[in-house]
């Protein structure tokens, strides 16, 4: 789970031209946790990953295991399932709103 979240900030950072540094000076860091965080060398605590995330505009959640595949078709999926008919409890999907 760490490896997927670590990942995903990494990439962030990077997709926002934000170095280490930036990254760390705003979540009020040292580069140090940020470099061996993103490295692996590094078992960080949550509230580490948590002020990470916020400087990078992220949310961290917890879901059930059991949901995750779900979630994920939901979310590539545009914020509906594929199939699902308009109007049915779901926001419209990014796809949508491409046509």
């Amino acid at each position: 789970m760490h490896n997927d979240l670590i990942t995903t900030l990494a990439a962030a950072r990077k997709a926002q031209h934000i170095t280490q540094a930036q990254l760390a000076e705003s979540a009020g860091l040292s580069r140090m946790t940020v470099q061996r965080t993103e490295g692996g060398d590094l078992d960080p605590r949550y509230s580490t990953l948590a002020e990470m995330a916020r400087v990078l505009g992220l949310d961290i959640i917890a879901v059930p295991s059991s949901l995750r595949p779900s979630l994920q078709t939901f979310i590539q999926s545009g914020g509906k399932f594929l199939g699902q008919p308009e109007g049915v409890d779901a926001p419209p999907s990014v796809i949508d709103s491409l046509k």
